[in-house]
Protein backbone atom coordinates (compact mmCIF):
# COMPACT_ATOMS: atom_id res chain seq x y z
CA UNK A 1 0.00 0.00 0.00
CA UNK A 2 1.28 3.63 -0.95
CA UNK A 3 1.55 6.86 1.19
CA UNK A 4 -1.05 9.29 0.28
CA UNK A 5 -0.39 12.70 1.62
CA UNK A 6 -3.56 14.52 3.63
CA UNK A 7 -4.44 17.22 2.37
CA UNK A 8 -4.37 19.75 5.44
CA UNK A 9 -6.08 22.29 3.26
CA UNK A 10 -8.34 21.09 0.79
CA UNK A 11 -8.80 24.34 -1.13
CA UNK A 12 -5.93 25.92 -3.95
CA UNK A 13 -3.67 27.51 -1.00
CA UNK A 14 -2.29 30.58 -1.32
CA UNK A 15 0.51 32.20 -3.15
CA UNK A 16 -0.76 30.41 -6.35
CA UNK A 17 0.78 27.30 -7.77
CA UNK A 18 2.88 29.15 -9.91
CA UNK A 19 4.10 31.36 -7.78
CA UNK A 20 4.71 28.46 -5.30
CA UNK A 21 6.68 26.85 -8.03
CA UNK A 22 9.66 30.06 -8.34
CA UNK A 23 9.44 30.03 -4.71
CA UNK A 24 11.04 26.82 -4.61
CA UNK A 25 14.62 25.59 -4.09
CA UNK A 26 16.26 24.04 -6.89
CA UNK A 27 18.93 21.35 -6.28
CA UNK A 28 18.83 21.45 -2.71
CA UNK A 29 21.68 20.05 -0.81
CA UNK A 30 19.76 18.63 2.70
CA UNK A 31 20.67 20.12 6.01
CA UNK A 32 18.08 19.15 9.31
CA UNK A 33 15.93 20.86 10.81
CA UNK A 34 14.28 20.81 14.07
CA UNK A 35 11.00 18.98 15.07
CA UNK A 36 8.39 19.72 17.26
CA UNK A 37 7.79 18.12 20.80
CA UNK A 38 4.68 16.94 19.36
CA UNK A 39 6.30 14.82 16.22
CA UNK A 40 8.88 13.39 19.10
CA UNK A 41 5.80 12.08 21.38
CA UNK A 42 4.34 10.59 18.14
CA UNK A 43 7.50 8.58 17.29
CA UNK A 44 7.66 7.57 20.69
CA UNK A 45 4.36 6.24 20.08
CA UNK A 46 4.74 4.14 16.53
CA UNK A 47 7.51 2.56 18.10
CA UNK A 48 6.07 1.59 21.00
CA UNK A 49 2.84 0.49 19.67
CA UNK A 50 3.10 0.46 15.79
CA UNK A 51 5.73 -2.04 14.96
CA UNK A 52 4.91 -5.43 13.56
CA UNK A 53 6.50 -8.20 12.27
CA UNK A 54 7.39 -8.04 8.47
CA UNK A 55 5.30 -9.30 6.29
CA UNK A 56 6.22 -12.44 4.01
CA UNK A 57 7.87 -12.37 0.85
CA UNK A 58 8.90 -14.54 -2.13
CA UNK A 59 11.69 -13.81 -4.37
CA UNK A 60 9.92 -15.26 -8.03
CA UNK A 61 12.49 -14.14 -10.24
CA UNK A 62 15.46 -13.07 -8.71
CA UNK A 63 18.14 -10.34 -8.66
CA UNK A 64 21.53 -10.28 -11.05
CA UNK A 65 24.38 -8.15 -11.13
CA UNK A 66 23.97 -5.16 -12.73
CA UNK A 67 25.39 -1.22 -12.17
CA UNK A 68 21.83 0.13 -11.84
CA UNK A 69 17.97 -0.90 -11.21
CA UNK A 70 15.02 0.54 -10.69
CA UNK A 71 12.34 -0.58 -8.09
CA UNK A 72 8.72 0.15 -8.74
CA UNK A 73 6.70 -1.14 -5.68
CA UNK A 74 3.20 -2.35 -6.79
CA UNK A 75 0.45 -2.62 -4.19
CA UNK A 76 -2.03 -4.81 -5.74
CA UNK A 77 -4.85 -6.60 -3.55
CA UNK A 78 -7.27 -7.65 -6.45
CA UNK A 79 -4.28 -8.97 -8.66
CA UNK A 80 -4.55 -6.55 -11.22
CA UNK A 81 -2.71 -4.14 -12.66
CA UNK A 82 -3.95 -0.89 -14.05
CA UNK A 83 -3.36 1.03 -16.87
CA UNK A 84 -1.12 3.38 -15.11
CA UNK A 85 1.03 0.34 -13.54
CA UNK A 86 1.66 -0.69 -17.31
CA UNK A 87 2.74 3.09 -18.36
CA UNK A 88 5.10 2.98 -15.60
CA UNK A 89 6.32 -0.53 -16.44
CA UNK A 90 6.91 0.48 -19.82
CA UNK A 91 8.91 3.60 -19.13
CA UNK A 92 11.11 1.86 -16.64
CA UNK A 93 11.78 -0.89 -18.98
CA UNK A 94 13.04 1.40 -21.59
CA UNK A 95 15.43 2.97 -19.45
CA UNK A 96 19.27 1.68 -19.20
CA UNK A 97 18.47 -0.09 -15.70
CA UNK A 98 17.57 -3.58 -14.83
CA UNK A 99 13.78 -3.15 -12.91
CA UNK A 100 12.86 -4.64 -9.93
CA UNK A 101 9.26 -4.66 -8.97
CA UNK A 102 7.86 -5.55 -6.03
CA UNK A 103 4.24 -6.66 -6.09
CA UNK A 104 2.13 -6.85 -2.50
CA UNK A 105 -0.57 -9.22 -2.91
CA UNK A 106 -2.82 -11.58 -1.08
CA UNK A 107 -0.47 -14.62 -2.17
CA UNK A 108 2.85 -15.11 -4.81
CA UNK A 109 -0.13 -17.01 -7.21
CA UNK A 110 -1.83 -13.28 -7.79
CA UNK A 111 1.20 -11.88 -9.17
CA UNK A 112 0.53 -10.95 -12.25
CA UNK A 113 1.84 -12.45 -14.98
CA UNK A 114 2.15 -9.38 -16.75
CA UNK A 115 4.63 -8.19 -14.50
CA UNK A 116 7.34 -11.07 -16.04
CA UNK A 117 7.19 -9.29 -19.28
CA UNK A 118 8.62 -6.04 -18.13
CA UNK A 119 10.60 -6.71 -14.92
CA UNK A 120 14.32 -8.55 -15.12
CA UNK A 121 13.47 -9.12 -11.57
CA UNK A 122 10.27 -9.67 -9.00
CA UNK A 123 9.19 -10.57 -5.62
CA UNK A 124 6.12 -10.80 -4.14
CA UNK A 125 5.27 -9.66 -0.15
CA UNK A 126 2.38 -10.20 1.93
CA UNK A 127 0.07 -7.21 1.83
CA UNK A 128 0.48 -5.71 5.46
CA UNK A 129 2.66 -2.67 5.74
CA UNK A 130 3.69 -0.03 3.83
CA UNK A 131 6.21 1.46 1.16
CA UNK A 132 9.27 1.27 3.13
CA UNK A 133 8.26 -2.65 4.00
CA UNK A 134 8.63 -3.08 0.16
CA UNK A 135 11.59 -0.69 0.29
CA UNK A 136 13.56 -2.51 2.70
CA UNK A 137 12.82 -6.26 0.87
CA UNK A 138 14.25 -4.87 -2.84
CA UNK A 139 16.75 -2.81 -1.27
CA UNK A 140 18.12 -5.72 0.64
CA UNK A 141 17.47 -7.89 -2.23
CA UNK A 142 19.88 -5.50 -4.58
CA UNK A 143 22.81 -5.38 -1.95
CA UNK A 144 23.46 -8.62 -1.37
CA UNK A 145 22.71 -9.69 -5.07
CA UNK A 146 24.32 -6.64 -7.23
CA UNK A 147 26.14 -4.64 -4.51
CA UNK A 148 27.39 -1.31 -5.57
CA UNK A 149 24.52 -0.25 -7.53
CA UNK A 150 22.77 2.48 -7.92
CA UNK A 151 18.99 2.61 -7.37
CA UNK A 152 16.08 4.19 -8.55
CA UNK A 153 13.19 3.56 -5.86
CA UNK A 154 9.69 4.71 -6.67
CA UNK A 155 6.06 3.44 -5.45
CA UNK A 156 2.90 3.25 -7.60
CA UNK A 157 1.64 6.34 -5.72
CA UNK A 158 2.65 8.49 -8.97
CA UNK A 159 1.88 8.39 -12.17
CA UNK A 160 4.98 8.88 -14.91
CA UNK A 161 7.57 8.84 -15.47
CA UNK A 162 7.33 11.68 -18.00
CA UNK A 163 9.89 13.20 -20.18
CA UNK A 164 13.37 11.72 -19.88
CA UNK A 165 13.87 9.99 -16.54
CA UNK A 166 17.55 9.33 -17.46
CA UNK A 167 18.42 12.84 -17.84
CA UNK A 168 17.02 13.59 -14.18
CA UNK A 169 18.93 10.71 -12.71
CA UNK A 170 22.35 11.74 -14.41
CA UNK A 171 22.03 15.15 -12.48
CA UNK A 172 21.91 13.43 -9.38
CA UNK A 173 24.53 15.04 -7.35
CA UNK A 174 24.12 13.40 -4.00
CA UNK A 175 24.43 9.70 -2.75
CA UNK A 176 20.38 9.97 -1.39
CA UNK A 177 18.58 11.99 -4.00
CA UNK A 178 15.16 12.98 -3.98
CA UNK A 179 13.23 14.59 -6.53
CA UNK A 180 11.28 16.78 -4.28
CA UNK A 181 11.94 18.00 -0.77
CA UNK A 182 9.86 19.54 1.89
CA UNK A 183 9.79 20.95 5.60
CA UNK A 184 6.58 19.44 6.66
CA UNK A 185 7.51 17.69 10.13
CA UNK A 186 10.94 18.38 9.84
CA UNK A 187 13.01 18.62 6.24
CA UNK A 188 12.96 15.51 4.36
CA UNK A 189 13.48 14.05 1.23
CA UNK A 190 10.48 12.86 -0.07
CA UNK A 191 9.94 8.92 -0.50
CA UNK A 192 7.03 8.50 -3.65
CA UNK A 193 10.91 8.64 -5.90
CA UNK A 194 14.69 8.87 -4.84
CA UNK A 195 17.96 7.25 -6.15
CA UNK A 196 20.22 5.64 -3.45
CA UNK A 197 23.92 5.42 -5.18
CA UNK A 198 26.37 2.36 -4.32
CA UNK A 199 24.08 0.31 -2.15
CA UNK A 200 25.84 -2.34 -0.08
CA UNK A 201 24.90 -4.01 2.60
CA UNK A 202 26.90 -2.13 4.86
CA UNK A 203 24.82 1.30 3.33
CA UNK A 204 21.88 -0.56 4.32
CA UNK A 205 23.60 -1.54 7.83
CA UNK A 206 23.86 2.40 8.18
CA UNK A 207 20.37 3.10 6.97
CA UNK A 208 18.50 0.47 9.19
CA UNK A 209 16.19 2.80 11.34
CA UNK A 210 14.64 3.46 8.41
CA UNK A 211 15.36 0.40 6.42
CA UNK A 212 14.45 -2.36 9.61
CA UNK A 213 14.34 -5.95 7.48
CA UNK A 214 12.21 -7.83 10.39
CA UNK A 215 10.06 -4.93 11.41
CA UNK A 216 7.29 -2.63 9.69
CA UNK A 217 4.44 -0.57 10.35
CA UNK A 218 0.90 -0.66 9.74
CA UNK A 219 -0.12 2.97 10.18
CA UNK A 220 0.74 5.49 7.45
CA UNK A 221 0.76 7.98 10.03
CA UNK A 222 3.95 5.54 11.38
CA UNK A 223 5.68 5.14 8.50
CA UNK A 224 6.00 9.10 7.77
CA UNK A 225 7.16 9.73 11.24
CA UNK A 226 9.47 7.27 11.79
CA UNK A 227 10.43 6.18 8.22
CA UNK A 228 9.96 8.81 5.36
CA UNK A 229 10.22 12.06 6.98
CA UNK A 230 13.61 10.47 9.03
CA UNK A 231 15.49 9.10 5.95
CA UNK A 232 17.18 12.29 5.00
CA UNK A 233 18.02 12.91 8.55
CA UNK A 234 19.58 9.20 9.16
CA UNK A 235 21.42 9.35 6.05
CA UNK A 236 22.99 12.28 6.53
CA UNK A 237 24.32 11.45 10.02
CA UNK A 238 25.79 8.22 8.35
CA UNK A 239 27.86 10.04 5.99
CA UNK A 240 25.56 10.36 2.98
CA UNK A 241 25.31 13.20 0.95
CA UNK A 242 21.59 13.95 0.73
CA UNK A 243 19.31 16.37 -1.48
CA UNK A 244 16.89 17.46 -3.82
CA UNK A 245 16.09 18.44 -7.38
CA UNK A 246 13.16 20.91 -5.63
CA UNK A 247 12.99 21.83 -2.20
CA UNK A 248 9.78 23.52 -0.22
CA UNK A 249 10.67 25.91 2.38
CA UNK A 250 8.43 26.19 5.93
CA UNK A 251 5.93 27.97 4.91
CA UNK A 252 5.36 25.95 1.37
CA UNK A 253 3.87 22.51 1.89
CA UNK A 254 4.35 19.85 -0.02
CA UNK A 255 5.72 20.78 -3.16
CA UNK A 256 4.30 17.46 -5.05
CA UNK A 257 0.83 18.63 -4.59
CA UNK A 258 0.73 22.45 -3.92
CA UNK A 259 3.02 23.03 -7.52
CA UNK A 260 2.58 19.63 -9.20
CA UNK A 261 1.00 21.21 -12.82
CA UNK A 262 3.40 23.70 -12.76
CA UNK A 263 6.15 21.68 -11.56
CA UNK A 264 5.31 18.92 -14.99
CA UNK A 265 5.06 21.82 -16.92
CA UNK A 266 8.55 22.19 -16.20
CA UNK A 267 9.77 19.00 -17.01
CA UNK A 268 8.75 17.00 -13.77
CA UNK A 269 9.08 13.29 -14.17
CA UNK A 270 6.03 12.65 -11.75
CA UNK A 271 2.76 13.72 -11.04
CA UNK A 272 1.11 12.33 -7.88
CA UNK A 273 -1.91 9.98 -7.37
CA UNK A 274 -3.28 11.20 -4.47
CA UNK A 275 -4.41 14.67 -6.05
CA UNK A 276 -7.52 12.91 -7.49
CA UNK A 277 -8.35 11.52 -4.29
CA UNK A 278 -7.21 12.37 -1.02
CA UNK A 279 -5.53 15.96 -1.73
CA UNK A 280 -8.25 16.75 -4.22
CA UNK A 281 -9.15 20.42 -4.60
CA UNK A 282 -4.89 21.85 -5.29
CA UNK A 283 -6.44 21.04 -8.92
CA UNK A 284 -9.13 20.46 -10.79
CA UNK A 285 -9.65 17.21 -12.47
CA UNK A 286 -10.58 18.47 -15.53
CA UNK A 287 -7.06 20.26 -15.78
CA UNK A 288 -5.49 17.17 -14.43
CA UNK A 289 -6.53 14.66 -17.00
CA UNK A 290 -6.22 16.90 -19.26
CA UNK A 291 -2.48 16.72 -18.04
CA UNK A 292 -2.20 13.53 -18.45
CA UNK A 293 -3.48 13.39 -21.59
CA UNK A 294 -1.35 15.62 -23.04
CA UNK A 295 1.51 13.49 -21.37
CA UNK A 296 0.05 9.94 -23.38
CA UNK A 297 -0.99 8.65 -20.07
CA UNK A 298 -4.23 6.75 -19.87
CA UNK A 299 -6.77 8.51 -17.73
CA UNK A 300 -7.40 6.71 -14.39
CA UNK A 301 -10.53 5.50 -13.18
CA UNK A 302 -9.78 5.63 -9.41
CA UNK A 303 -9.07 1.98 -8.23
CA UNK A 304 -8.06 3.17 -4.59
Amino acid sequence: MTIERVCVHPSRPSPSPEDLLDRLVKDWTYRPSGFSLRTRLARIRAVLIGSRPAAPHLVLRPVTPRPRWSFYFVYLPDGRLTPAHEFTLARLSKLDAALLVICAAPSPDDVPPELFEYADAVCWKGLPGYDFSAYAIGLWEIAERSAGADVLILNDSVYGPFGDLAEWLARAQWDLTGFTASAMIENHVQSYAFQLRAVTPETLLQLRPVFPRDTAFSRPRDVIALQETRMARVASAAGLSVGAFWYAGPAAGDPSLAAAIPLIRSGFPFLKRGLFTKAQGFFSRADLCGLLEEKGHPIPTFRT
